[in-house]
């Protein structure tokens, strides 16, 4: 009789563990509901940064097309143009600011006898 009053006596204290932890359950419950919805809320304001950035990065990248696009029209039209003027219109730009002789064949690939007609051109022109 002593060993079923035993039995009986764990079974009780079981039983009563048992009932105290299936009380707890709904708390549990809640409180991991509501991290789980803290978590959704942080990654729906997460997902949010990450579409105005994504947003704001496709209108960066096409205005960085249209600043490409207007570059490579611009350079087709300078590719279009006699290269032959390029370095004589540079060559009159630097006379005008200056330039010497030597600064001429250097910079702009003109022959001495070219660079000094620039200079003379364009001190006649002062004159």
């Amino acid at each position: 009789m002593g060993g079923v009053l035993g039995l009986l006596l764990v079974a009780l204290v079981a039983l009563a563990v048992l009932f105290a932890q299936v009380r707890r359950l709904p708390a549990q419950q809640q409180q991991l509901e509501s991290q789980l919805q803290s978590r959704i809320d942080q990654l729906a304001r997460d997902l949010t940064t990450f579409q105005q950035g994504s947003i704001r990065m496709g209108e960066e990248l096409t205005a960085l097309r249209q600043q490409v696009k207007r570059l490579e029209d611009k350079q087709l039209k300078l590719e279009q143009s006699d290269p032959q003027a390029m370095p004589y219109s540079q060559a009159a730009r630097l006379v005008g600011m200056g330039a010497s002789i030597e600064d001429l064949t250097q910079s702009c690939g003109l022959s001495k006898a070219e660079a000094e007609l620039f200079v003379k051109l364009h001190a006649s022109r002062q004159s």
